[in-house]
């Protein structure tokens, strides 16, 4: 199954949406941009491994996927006034509370 990513700007009852492929890879200039953010801020984000870590050849390539997460990340800096640190042990915990749920979820369906 694939997803897609979109992010809408609304402005002045101006509505701009953005579909975003998994699979499109972005330079670092085009991620940042794609995140609303900073290069230094996107590298911010690998030094903390908030994005997956990636071989040296390909340090700098992002896929749709990432994008999201580099927002959620923005987001929990944001509302929380959190460190990299902190938003990276809260993703941590994010995804682990998702994975229990699909077992859970897995299990439940399988139970019925």
């Amino acid at each position: 199954m694939s997803t897609i990513h979109y992010r809408e700007i609304v402005c002045d009852d101006f509505n701009q949406a953005e579909v975003i492929d998994e699979q499109h890879s972005f330079d670092l200039k085009h991620f940042a941009d794609a995140c609303g953010q900073s290069p230094e801020w996107v590298l911010q984000l690998l030094e903390y491994d908030i994005l997956n870590t990636r071989p040296e050849a390909r340090i700098h390539q992002f896929f749709g996927d990432d994008v999201s997460r580099a927002r959620r990340a923005y987001r929990l800096q944001r509302d929380f006034d959190a460190s990299f640190s902190a938003v990276a042990m809260m993703l941590d915990l994010i995804d682990e509370v998702q994975q229990l749920r699909k077992q859970v979820k897995h299990l439940n369906f399988k139970d019925a």
